[in-house]
């Protein structure tokens, strides 16, 4: 290998673990104070960097939060369609994705109570914040499936699931006293009302 070559391959390996404190420094500060109170400075100072460093690797909010969310999603995965795909009763179905979700959620708490918290307060949240609702309704159509029920109960259903999938659902009934199987319960009693099946089903 050539001097040169040599040169530009260590250069590119050092930019990458720069882009990655970075990175690593802003998940950081999102999880700690969120990122609307989150700053380039404190990014910098965080990542051992300078502010026009992180400007050369991300030179807006809107590039810095689409890597910020991947690398953490790339680490917190939510959980995914074939944990529960395999179970043919819908009811079971729904209530292990409810388990897993819930799980999830008290897992990664911290970062998604200042995510949803700065929502509003924050546009480059738009765009990673409106790509989770659409996985979230991706899910709840897929659990919808197998259901059959009339068109007014199924409507019922579709909302009763879409309300048990949002973190702000868990989150309440976290705050009301729930641990995550008294609230996967609950829920599951939910479904079966709007579904027109005994909350005394088996689970």
């Amino acid at each position: 290998m050539s001097k040169r070559r040599y040169t530009q391959k260590k250069r590119a390996h050092q930019q990458s673990e720069t882009r990655e404190r970075i990175v690593q420094a802003t998940m950081a500060l999102h999880e700690e104070v969120g990122p609307r109170d989150t700053t380039v400075s404190a990014i910098a100072e965080r990542a051992g960097v300078q502010r026009l460093t992180v400007y050369r690797h991300f030179p807006d909010d809107n590039a810095l939060f689409r890597a910020c969310t991947s690398r953490w999603l790339e680490l917190n995965p939510p959980p995914a369609a074939e944990t529960w795909s395999n179970l043919e009763d819908p009811m079971q179905r729904a209530r292990k994705a409810l388990e897993l979700f819930y799980v999830y959620y008290r897992s990664g708490e911290r970062m998604w109570s200042r995510a949803y918290r700065d929502r509003e307060a924050v546009a480059a949240l738009a765009a990673p914040m409106e790509e989770y609702d659409s996985f979230l309704n991706t899910v709840r159509d897929d659990l919808l499936k197998g259901w059959k029920l009339p068109s007014r109960t199924a409507h019922h259903l579709r909302a009763t699931i879409h309300l048990a999938l949002q973190f702000q659902t868990w989150r309440s009934l976290d705050q009301a006293g729930l641990n995550d199987a008294a609230m996967t319960d609950l829920v599951c009693d939910w479904i079966r009302c709007a579904t027109g099946h005994s909350s005394t089903s088996s689970h």
